[in-house]
């Protein structure tokens, strides 16, 4: 039986790319070219489908699991195959290395937050967000910011995530930390001229 690379949609409506269809792309290759290649491939598609998901945490033992929320990406049953963990372990070395993801908690290698964002883009998503709401010059805390009443582009964003937009904003005089009562806050500000 011959396979047909083609792109695939699943139930969610994410795309598969036609990649996907093929068994070597499951496969560690021993060419550094070719593994290269299968490693850029599996960073744009495991970032492409986190953005989707809004999925923000990435293990390697996601492998493993069958049915769990990675499942689609990291197997294929129409071709019978999946990726494994060493293979996967390498692809988010990778991604590490290249700033698309950071390990948290620190000091270990199996699992990262994924930066389908940048935190810089995540600065600008969080000050719109501010800025649209009317919490410009207000006091927030974290908690306010990641568990709004009304949903958000930042619900459920990691805090790690989002300690470093904050950094970002920090940097551009666009935001304060603040220690507040109950853990940490923000106070959001006017952006100065020529921002």
């Amino acid at each position: 039986m011959s396979t047909t690379l083609a792109p695939y949609t699943l139930p969610s409506g994410f795309v598969l790319p036609s990649i996907h269809s093929g068994p070597p792309f499951f496969t560690q290759q021993p060419s550094p070219s070719s593994r290269k290649i299968a490693t850029d491939n599996w960073t744009r598609l495991i970032l492409s489908y986190a953005r989707h998901q809004k999925l923000f945490v990435l293990r390697t033992e996601d492998a493993d699991i069958p049915g769990g929320e990675w499942d689609d990406v990291l197997s294929n049953p129409r071709i019978n195959r999946k990726i494994r963990a060493p293979h996967l372990a390498a692809v988010i070395a990778h991604m590490v290395a290249t700033d698309q993801a950071v390990y948290d908690p620190p000091n270990q290698t199996s699992a990262v937050l994924l930066y389908w964002r940048t935190p810089e883009e995540w600065a600008q998503v969080l000050y719109d967000w501010a800025s649209s709401t009317g919490h410009l010059n207000t006091i927030m805390t974290f908690y306010e910011i990641v568990e709004p009443p009304v949903p958000s582009p930042l619900s459920d964003l990691p805090l790690p995530i989002l300690r470093k937009a904050i950094a970002v904003l920090a940097k551009s005089s666009r935001a304060q930390v603040i220690a507040v009562a109950d853990g940490e806050g923000v106070r959001f500000l006017t952006a100065p001229p020529g921002r």
